[in-house]
């Protein structure tokens, strides 16, 4: 993504929404978010004068809309998700009647984490590329590797099935393996055109001289205007770092779930004082990256390392998962 392509989101939520209040769109190196504590799906709020008065690691709507009235007073009438759309203009309303749901997709590996992706090229990226591991491909090189290739919706294209299928070939060092290194999603003949992503998993195994070089993805498809003025040929191409991507939020868990470790979720299953919190077994999965089952002072970053004294309530220079469950209890 480019910061053009930021501005682009701002400016479409902003139409879609109707909205008049200022937007921040971070930079391209995440300098808001990193001095913010590095939360992935936070809310913030900020008081005219500046001041933080709320900072929540998870975003918990309710809860926001209990801020705000305390803060600001109560709203008179409340916005629905069926006001919202009389603000939409037309490449939206094309976008929106473009099916999903179509394509079967593909099971991740369990515990996968987000890898650091990086795009090749000048032409528009109507496809972004999320690849996500098993933690042994970031650790030890070797391990199975999801790649999911998605429309970017601020470019209001969509899959013509009626086209060829999507391809995509994988260049890696001498002496590296990744299988397969080549293939093509499949013919879709439920629908003439669709959304869904097109995800592919493979099999890495990365020599131990190898393990900084990116792995080279190119990938081949036909993008088409949701608005019916063009369809064309377009290539792309990626570098996948075998390397955590610390910007890039969890790893989304198919029926709607988020998090690292098998069955994810949140705690408190959405109920209670729980609900929108992530898990010890989630936060976990994120932080310890020697996979040791506990939390260092080194390993902990932004609010995690902030707050690490007040964890570590036995004070052995570790968190553990006892310690963390107690301690999100407590909030």
């Amino acid at each position: 993504m480019t910061i053009e392509e930021r501005l682009a989101h701002v400016a479409r939520a902003k139409a879609q929404l109707g909205t008049t209040i200022p937007w921040i769109a971070d930079s391209m190196s995440n300098e808001l978010k990193k001095s913010l504590g590095e939360r992935n799906n936070s809310e913030i709020v900020v008081s005219p004068d500046g001041t933080m008065v709320v900072a929540r690691d998870w975003s918990d709507p309710a809860a926001l809309r209990l801020d705000l009235e305390r803060l600001v007073g109560k709203a008179e009438t409340l916005t629905e998700v069926s006001d919202l759309e009389r603000h939409s203009s037309a490449p939206e309303a094309d976008h929106a009647k473009v099916p999903r749901g179509i394509v079967p997709r593909v099971a991740r590996p369990d515990s996968s984490e987000p890898l650091i992706v990086a795009t090749r090229g000048d032409e528009p990226f109507y496809l972004k590329l999320r690849a996500e591991a098993e933690k042994g491909v970031a650790r030890e090189s070797k391990g199975k590797l999801h790649l999911s290739f998605q429309l970017d919706p601020i470019h209001a294209v969509h899959w013509n099935n009626l086209a060829p299928p999507l391809k995509y070939s994988i260049a890696v060092p001498e002496g590296t393996t990744i299988t397969p290194s080549s293939g093509e999603s499949e013919k879709v003949t439920a629908a003439e055109a669709d959304m869904d992503p097109r995800e592919f998993l493979v099999d890495v195994d990365l020599t131990a001289d190898d393990t900084g070089s990116p792995i080279t993805v190119t990938v081949d498809y036909f993008a088409c205007d949701d608005a019916g003025r063009w369809c064309k040929p377009v290539s792309q191409t990626f570098e996948i770092t075998l390397e955590t991507d610390r910007d890039a939020g969890r790893v989304q868990i198919p029926g709607g779930g988020r998090g690292g470790a098998k069955g994810g979720g949140m705690k408190g299953g959405g109920k209670g004082p729980g609900r929108g919190m992530p898990s010890a077994e989630n936060i976990l999965s994120r932080f310890d990256t020697n996979e040791d089952g506990k939390l260092s002072r080194d390993e902990a970053t932004g609010q995690m390392a902030q707050r690490f004294d007040q964890m570590d309530t036995d004070e052995d220079g570790v968190v553990s998962m006892e310690e963390l469950e107690a301690r999100l209890a407590r909030r």
